[in-house]
């Protein structure tokens, strides 16, 4: 599975690396962007199988308009969008997303939705 890069866009830092020991601890290699970087030279460099996106990223950007940015030039990369907000999953900004993910100390759904790209 070491060949399979799962890519982290989160803008707290505990986060990111939260998720990158528990990829990591499943054999995934991780890349980690803290959403301040331009998403598509994220991509080019990285070149993700699979992106986590927190949808609150930060007072310029949110994780939505980075999703619309990623379905411009990556349409079928999958994206999970994760956020400790539910109430996203209703904005219709987010249905271009893969699937949608509340975050949790409890990352077993979150795994699970990466693997099922994998599968």
């Amino acid at each position: 599975m070491a060949d399979k890069k799962v890519l982290i866009v989160d803008d707290e830092e505990n986060i990111r690396l939260l998720y990158k020991d528990a990829f990591e601890e499943d054999g995934y290699k991780v890349a980690l962007s803290d959403g301040s970087e331009p998403i598509l030279d994220v991509l080019a460099r990285e070149g993700p199988d699979v992106v986590v996106l927190d949808i609150r990223l930060n007072q310029q950007v949110t994780g939505l308009d980075l999703l619309q940015e990623i379905r411009t030039t990556h349409a079928t990369l999958p994206v999970i969008l994760s956020t400790a907000y539910d109430s996203f999953q209703h904005d219709m900004k987010s249905i271009a997303a893969d699937c949608y993910v509340v975050k949790s100390v409890d990352l077993t759904e979150l795994k699970a939705k990466v693997a099922s790209f994998f599968e």
